[in-house]
């Protein structure tokens, strides 16, 4: 045999070596949890043949507590580049397989090669976390290659896409890189996200809890609002980043893909023109309205779980991907509270930094009231999504369905807030507060001042405000309101007018960069 044959029989071998990562054993043992090892997860995620591996040959090098004598190839991390959808990503998977997925300084360096390839070649970036947390045998260089990725992770922030999978432990700082990217995934069961574990959690506040009850899946998809999704299989959170990648631009430069449709623009639903019950207190269910609208009823929509008083989610609409805000009157009746704020205002932004339009459905009644609100920072909260609104400048088009009160009307992508088309359907109430209130505080005197006429009062003035102020044509009179609508014609209406905004130019001041209210 030749020299040569040699050479390339040592480097299949050891290309062979390095896709097993911690060996057959430990292979075992991550399927034995129901997890998939990381060149599964990429198998899965990328198109066939698509993926190009990095620095497959990296090892760690760290002396101490024993290291020196393992030298694994990859280093506990599986990088590179590949497709989907025939669109390129740049993805990195950790290796539970190889000391635990725990990070060094070799594997983020690794994972930081990655990321600068992405933003350097304007391309979504992918994290598959399966970690441990920082190898504890390197010290201060495993803290330090969670700063250079978490710098990354800054630096890329609103010029490529950033979606992080956690498939297995996430804990301690390593928590940080998935919260600073834009979508975070999570599978139920086998996966968790915290700061400090149960241990750390019950000698310090006494308490006891679980890993599941502490940062698990649902608990971050429902209650913190720190996961978008929570998968129930590997399988099913694959599919989802598949499916979402499919509504976003490459980077900040591009639009979305153009997606085919069947769908006819001027289709119409008769069912919308009866939607809106005559009870103004009485609700119906908004996503009714939102597949209506959009192309083959369609809708992607984020943080299901979380403040479901708002809806949030992506959709097509005559192909062109689109960002649907709309509250939820079967939810607290669609109020805007602290969570559906930042929920709302999160979303909001991402879609200004990657050119994708926002449609905005509106049936507000105003803010939740009370002290948990207030002691909880409603009025900044609340700030964030009046100020996600104002400084967007992508095509915004807003549909008043029903309710639009008070200052909740102003945060929902008014015309003062630079809205391009305000569109208003006939049941639209769009005033400082309800009818009822309004009376009770305009006529208070005259309905003390006469107690046995009192109801009579106030059914008269509440009947005189309705004829002002309840309907949506005091707006309208005042340029406030474009166009007030039949319901059934609003995907066509919302249609046309995207069309009309589709090469929308509008700057802002020049700055560094903004103050948002934190």
């Amino acid at each position: 045999m030749s020299i040569q044959s040699e050479n390339i029989e040592k480097l299949v071998e050891r290309r062979a070596k390095a896709r097993l990562g911690g060996g057959e054993k430990r292979i075992e043992a991550q399927h034995a949890k129901g997890k998939k090892t990381a060149r599964e997860r990429l198998e899965l995620l990328l198109d066939p043949g698509s993926f190009e591996e990095y620095d497959m040959f990296v090892q760690h090098r760290c002396t101490n507590f024993g290291m020196e004598k393992s030298h694994p190839d990859g280093d506990g991390v599986v990088t590179g580049c590949g497709t989907i959808g025939g669109r390129l990503v740049y993805v990195f998977a950790q290796d539970f397989t190889v000391s635990g997925g725990s990070l060094s300084k070799t594997m983020s360096e690794k994972i930081c090669k990655v990321m600068d390839m992405a933003l350097r070649n304007g391309a979504p970036c992918i994290g598959l976390n399966d970690s441990g947390g920082a190898r504890i045998q390197e010290g201060i260089d495993a803290l330090a290659g969670y700063g250079e990725i978490f710098e990354r992770n800054i630096l890329s922030s609103g010029v490529v896409p950033q979606i992080s999978c956690i498939m297995g432990p996430c804990a301690g700082g390593a928590v940080y890189s998935p919260a600073l990217t834009d979508f975070t995934l999570m599978v139920q069961n086998t996966s968790y996200m915290f700061l400090t574990g149960p241990a750390v959690v019950k000698s310090v506040t006494g308490e006891e809890v679980s890993q599941e009850e502490l940062g698990g899946a649902t608990v971050h998809a429902s209650k913190s609002g720190v996961a978008h999704f929570a998968a129930p299989t590997e399988e099913e959170a694959i599919r989802t980043i598949q499916r979402l990648i499919g509504f976003l631009p490459q980077n900040n430069l591009e639009s979305a893909p153009f997606r085919e449709t069947a769908d006819p623009v001027g289709r119409t639903d008769d069912a919308l023109n009866s939607i809106v019950p005559d009870s103004p207190n009485k609700a119906y269910n908004m996503y009714d309205v939102i597949r209506s609208i959009v192309d083959d009823g369609d809708f992607l929509e984020i943080h299901q779980a979380f403040a479901k008083n708002i809806i949030v989610g992506f959709a097509h609409m005559n192909g062109r991907s689109v960002g649907i805000v709309a509250n939820q009157p079967r939810e607290l009746a669609g109020v805007l509270d602290i969570n559906a704020s930042r929920k709302a205002a999160r979303f909001v932004r991402f879609c200004d930094a990657f050119n994708i339009p926002l449609v905005t459905l509106v049936d507000v009644p105003g803010f939740l009231p009370g002290t948990q609100q207030e002691y909880g920072a409603i009025i900044t909260n609340g700030a964030k999504l009046l100020y996600a609104y104002g400084e967007a400048t992508v095509p915004k088009v807003t549909v008043t369905l029903r309710k639009g009160y008070g200052g909740a009307h102003i945060v929902m992508s008014c015309k003062q807030l630079r809205g391009d088309i305000n569109y208003a359907w006939p049941s639209a109430q769009i005033a400082v507060m309800g009818a009822d209130g309004a009376v009770n505080v305009l006529y208070a005197k005259d309905i003390k001042a006469d107690p046995e006429h009192a109801q009579a009062i106030f059914e008269e003035k509440k009947k005189e405000y309705e004829e002002l102020f309840s309907n949506p044509y005091q707006a309208a009179q005042k340029g406030y309101i474009d166009d007030v609508i039949e319901p059934r014609n609003t995907r066509f209406r919302v249609i046309r007018a995207l069309e009309q905004l589709a090469s929308k130019r509008q700057e802002i001041p020049a700055k560094k960069h903004d103050n948002l209210p934190l």
